[in-house]
């Protein structure tokens, strides 16, 4: 089936109920690239899109829009509204707005487990409108590492993934892929596993699949009840108040005022912090016109270029374990163009 002919209402049992799909994954494994195929590929759906960003700052690119606004609609007509508050009241509120609303895709952070936002769900009077269709667990094929298995949220999102897409898998050769592979069918081997690169994945292997209910039917078969207990246990985790979970810190820094770009790259050459394991953000550069957004996942940097469409400032997120929050703010003071 060709993405562009995408259309899940084909598949929907009913209309009334609408389908949620979870899109989780380890820091910088792809989702906001993900999402952004999801968006450009599937026509003629009235999508909402909610997005939980870590740090004080949300930044993302192309089809996510940055706002202040509660709720903004998207270059192709979408939806997207960040979550500031209760999950269950922002899918309300998108549900009441957007009457014709088709398909909600929630983006967790990073450093979330799924399994309490699944379980928000289904524990909720959302269970008349909505159902879980999936979890998308993506994992970054180059950096894949025991990092990410060493944190119960890294092996969380492993376990409860009903999809695990392997995604940028042109960065690595064959015989990683299959360890990799091999890695994760040890920790869960009845799982979906798909390859991809970019995220770029045929729409009908990710949506309205319908693979949730299959785990839920058994959970309650079983009488097992680890999830409701699980949800509790990670009820502190998950406060954001001091930008802290488990041993993962959250630095933020914005200025109105250009970088040196010779200062910056000072800066990722000899300061950057080996346990920083994801960054990214919008630069600004005296030397450039061009706005810069920054990529950092692993050991990997990018930085795109791409036009200025609004006030040009400078704005990052760099999240690691033990990281000093003042030397960092210290060192991106240093690269201002004075």
């Amino acid at each position: 089936m060709n993405t562009k002919d995408y259309n899940p209402k084909e598949n929907k049992a009913s209309k009334t109920i609408i389908p949620i799909t979870i899109i989780s994954g380890f820091l910088g494994s792809g989702k906001t690239t993900l999402l952004n195929h999801i968006l450009t590929n599937q026509k003629g759906i009235k999508t909402a899109v909610l997005v939980n960003e870590f740090g004080e700052i949300g930044i993302d690119n192309e089809l996510i829009i940055k706002t202040e606004e509660e709720m903004v609609e998207l270059s192709n007509g979408c939806i997207c509204c960040s979550i500031n508050g209760e999950l269950v009241e922002a899918i309300e509120k998108l549900i009441n707005v957007n009457k014709k609303l088709d398909y909600i895709i929630i983006e967790t952070t990073g450093l979330a487990d799924p399994l309490p936002v699944a379980m928000t769900l289904l524990g909720s009077e959302l269970r008349d409108q909505t159902r879980l269709d999936s979890i998308i667990t993506l994992i970054d094929a180059e950096n894949f590492n025991d990092v990410a298995l060493e944190s119960s949220i890294g092996r969380s999102q492993v376990i409860y993934g009903d999809i695990l897409l392997l995604n940028k898998c042109d960065l690595v050769n064959n015989k990683n892929i299959e360890e990799t592979i091999a890695k994760l069918k040890e920790i869960k081997n009845d799982v979906r596993i798909l390859k991809s690169i970019k995220g770029k994945i045929p729409l009908n292997l990710l949506l309205s699949v319908g693979l949730f209910e299959t785990d839920l039917i058994n959970q309650k078969e079983s009488g097992h009840d680890h999830s409701h207990e699980h949800e509790h246990e990670h009820e502190h985790v998950h406060s954001e108040e001091d930008n802290k979970i488990e041993d993962f810190l959250s630095v933020s820094f914005q200025t109105k005022e250009p970088f040196s770009l010779r200062k910056f790259q000072y800066f990722l050459d000899n300061q950057l912090n080996s346990n920083v394991f994801r960054a990214k953000g919008i630069l600004w550069f005296s030397e450039s016109e061009r706005r810069h957004v920054f990529h950092l996942a692993g050991k990997r940097i990018s930085i795109e270029d791409s036009e200025w469409g609004e006030e040009r400032n400078n704005q990052l997120v760099f999240i690691g374990k033990e990281l000093d929050k003042e030397e960092v703010l210290s060192q991106l003071n240093a690269c201002i163009d004075k």
